[in-house]
């Protein structure tokens, strides 16, 4: 509901929770009870994940962001002072530039795998295709014939066409008149 809707028992019953939430959290920890496993999750731990699997972390940030909520403003930073209470700051950055650099090196490594794959692909379709035919049969010199002046024919078609060359080879055949053919 928007804050203008609310009536006081839904006001006290928002406030109620947050204390209750702020409560919980601020329950010291007993080593004595906490006996487990290295690396096991402390009861602590066990809340605040209880509290993200119920959305209630979303609904902090919602109240800590939220112009109108401002009234919770002290309440929320409260309960997530409280959230961040075993560990310290260093900690913290340490631990999110840790995983960065973690994941970066394993994104670049899969990255780069990737790139290799795609490269030896392109590899192998580019010896596929030297089956296709070229258009492009060569130039070849014919020595021996003269072409206009002192210079040997340059011949542009295949060597299988070599032995129908003629001279007159691309030339247009000159057209005798109807009336004048013989």
């Amino acid at each position: 509901q928007d804050w203008e809707q609310r009536q006081e028992e839904d006001t006290l019953l928002i406030e109620r929770i947050l204390l209750l939430v702020r409560n919980v959290l601020h329950v010291p920890p007993d080593p004595t009870e906490e006996q487990g496993v290295d690396g096991d999750a402390s009861v602590h731990d066990r809340v605040l994940w209880a509290l993200h699997i119920s959305g209630m972390d979303d609904l902090l940030k919602f109240l800590a962001s939220a112009q109108v909520e401002q009234q919770w403003a002290l309440h929320v930073l409260e309960i997530i002072s409280l959230m961040f209470r075993d560990q310290s700051p260093e900690e913290l950055a340490a631990l999110g530039q840790g995983t960065a650099g973690a994941e970066h090196g394993e994104d670049t490594r899969e990255l780069e795998t990737l790139r290799q794959r795609e490269l030896a692909e392109k590899r192998a379709q580019a010896l596929q295709r030297t089956s296709r035919h070229s258009r492009f049969g060569g130039s070849y010199v014919l020595q021996g014939l003269k072409s206009i002046g002192d210079r040997d024919v340059v011949f542009h078609k295949g060597l299988h066409n070599l032995k129908s060359y003629t001279h007159d080879l691309g030339k247009e055949p000159r057209r005798v008149p109807r009336h004048r053919q013989a």
